[in-house]
This record gives structure tokens, C-alpha cells and sequence, in this order.
């Protein structure tokens, strides 16, 4: 790899998927004050909404959105607005 070509600020970050609670440590520059221990050592930690082991795609399953509630709720919204 070549010498001085990553940011300053380029470490070791676990990104935590909110879906499933699996952990991925990744190289990144992005910026989070939360940290937690990963393997015995400490590292800075980034929260993501989901992930490859959680987004259906990569899992195989299916999951039901309650997309009938959402179409409702917006329609109701609509309905005042006029």
C-alpha cells in the first residue's frame, strides 16, 4: 500500500447494524464520539440503520412493511391540507 496517501484522521471504526447488533471494524475518517470494545481493544463506533447481515437482499428473507398504515396516514394528512 502506498505510504501518506490516507487522511490524517483514517482509523479503525466498528460500524454496529441497529437491525441485527452485528459489528464490522472498517477503516474510516468518519467522525463519532461513541466508543466501544471490539475484540479486547477499544474503538470508535458508528451506528447504522442496517446492514449486510440484515437488509433482505443479502439474507433472503422477507419482511412485511406495514406499507397500508403509511398510505392511510398520508392520505389523512392530505385530506386536512384541503
Amino acid at each position: 500500500m502506498k505510504k501518506d496517501i490516507h487522511p490524517s484522521d483514517y482509523r479503525p471504526v466498528v460500524f454496529e447494524d441497529l437491525a441485527s447488533g452485528a459489528q464490522f471494524l472498517i477503516g474510516s475518517t468518519i467522525r463519532t464520539t461513541e466508543t466501544t470494545t471490539f475484540e479486547g481493544r477499544e474503538y470508535p463506533k458508528f451506528v447504522v440503520e442496517i446492514s449486510s447481515k440484515s437488509h433482505p437482499f443479502y439474507t433472503g428473507e422477507d419482511r412485511m412493511l406495514d406499507k397500508t398504515g403509511r398510505v392511510e396516514r398520508f392520505k389523512q394528512r392530505a385530506a386536512k391540507k384541503k
